[in-house]
């Protein structure tokens, strides 16, 4: 029997719904520390407490909409040191009256299997995504899950399924799409400002290889075969986790049985980034071509879209839009823009003068983008226009089609590079065309007892 407080904050969660629109719900920062009630919080579980989590674990707690109940981590060191991190914040809180303290959970199954979480935060390895989002909406969480979205084409078009069957609110965590730099850049592209657009070259690391790390002893404290889960089987490398507080991003992405390299880890954004700019959040390129050397090639493959544009994955990090009347080069921190040979902005001082750069925004909105055919959502915090898609029920900056489809241009490029073939594709139906690729590596294998 659920509790009036349950009761309450899910009357008030749902609320909103009925009177939500098309428009983007844009959350002022003066409501990230503004008062709200105990019994409307959002309560939140967080499930993979290594580097990244702990960034993101220190965000929501700033924010007075939350209240985070439970930590996951296969890892004994990292789980118990996130509930000290939550349970000390609290205690230094005088908002947190009648707080009951934070659980800490090995298996990410015990969490989801709380009826007073609304919502989870996954920060794991990129290998456990889908199974872990999609497991959060059966058991009717909301999701904030850190990028890139998945490991395979197939399971990216799952996690869709499942948000939309169950009626969840999901952010993918390409963060970018939230800073005014990366907006800016692509309101302009897509009102013509730069004129037709012919190229894109998209700034990000090479593709995975194949794990080959030898055996190392392993200390107590860490359930490696719940760590692989689906990935096969392997002996413990301190590479793929290391014991502890590390303060670095672990290697794992390196390896296409975790991750897929840079062009994943990267490509998530700034793929993502092209994708906007090319309003093709809602499909993708039809032609993926492999450079000649692609067994060693760090970068070098073309993407063509339906309209003739073509997008290069290159080495320069940042995405740069070309069209028949200028371009417009977006980086985080910095952003040029060139109209028919002449220099309207420039700015590539990312550490020590954001003032300067919105000035420099600022002034390229006013010239430019006034009176605009289009405008583009609005976010300007990822997590708090997660939170605020909590309660209007709208689909947030970077829902899971969004993901979905940046994912899948990435994974498109590590088949290209691995197999050396060009590749038709029908990006609607999401199959290869014409026999240009083998509908087995729209999957990844799963090991031991789990399946999508």
């Amino acid at each position: 029997m659920k509790t009036n407080r349950s009761l309450s904050r899910r009357r008030f969660l749902g609320a909103s719904a009925l009177a939500a629109s098309a428009a983007p719900f844009i959350l002022p920062s003066r409501v990230w520390a503004a008062p709200v009630k105990a019994s409307n919080r959002i309560t939140l579980g967080f499930i993979g407490m290594g580097k990244q989590s702990r960034g993101l674990l220190g965000g929501f707690l700033k924010s007075a909409e939350t209240q985070v109940l439970a930590v996951c981590d296969v890892d004994t060191t990292r789980r118990e040191a996130a509930r000290k991190t939550v349970e000390d914040y609290y205690a230094k809180n005088p908002g947190a009256k009648g707080y009951k303290g934070c659980a800490a959970y090995n298996d990410f199954r015990q969490l989801l299997a709380r009826k007073d979480i609304d919502a989870v935060v996954i920060a794991t390895p990129d290998h456990w995504h889908a199974l872990i989002s999609i497991a959060a909406c059966v058991a009717g969480k909301d999701i904030y899950c850190e990028k890139p979205l998945c490991q395979s084409i197939h399971e990216a078009r799952a996690m869709v399924r499942a948000v939309r069957s169950r009626g969840r609110i999901f952010q993918t965590g390409s963060m970018q799409r939230s800073s005014r730099e990366f907006r800016v850049a692509c309101e302009l592209v897509r009102n013509g400002v730069i004129g037709a657009v012919q190229t894109v070259h998209a700034g990000v690391a090479g593709p995975p290889v194949d794990c080959d790390l030898p055996e190392e002893a392993m200390e107590p404290g860490l359930d490696w075969n719940l760590w692989l889960g689906p990935a096969p089987t392997r002996p413990y490398n301190s590479v793929l986790s290391p014991r502890g507080l590390h303060d670095h991003f672990p290697a794992w992405r390196k390896y296409r049985e975790y991750g897929g390299g840079g062009v994943t880890d990267w490509g998530a954004h700034h793929f993502d980034i092209a994708q906007w700019g090319l309003g093709m959040d809602q499909s993708g390129p039809v032609e993926i071509i492999p450079p000649k050397d692609y067994a060693k090639a760090e970068n070098g493959a073309r993407f063509r879209y339906a309209s003739g544009v073509e997008m290069t994955h290159v080495s320069e990090n940042g995405v740069t839009f070309t069209g028949t009347a200028g371009k417009v080069f977006v980086n985080r921190g910095k952003f040029s823009l060139t109209l028919n040979g002449v220099q309207k902005a420039k700015f590539t001082d990312n550490k020590t003068d954001k003032p300067a750069l919105a000035a420099q925004l600022d002034a390229v909105e006013r010239e430019f983008l006034a009176n605009p055919l289009l405008r583009l959502y609005q976010s300007t915090d990822h997590k708090a226009d997660f939170l605020a898609c909590i309660r209007s029920r709208q689909r947030p900056i970077t829902d899971v089609e969004v993901g979905a489809r940046s994912v899948t241009v990435c994974h498109l490029a590590n088949l290209a590079y691995r197999h050396g073939r060009k590749l038709l594709w029908n990006p609607i139906e999401e199959t290869f065309i014409a026999n240009t690729g083998d509908a087995k590596w729209l999957d990844v294998k799963y090991h031991g007892p789990w399946k999508l």
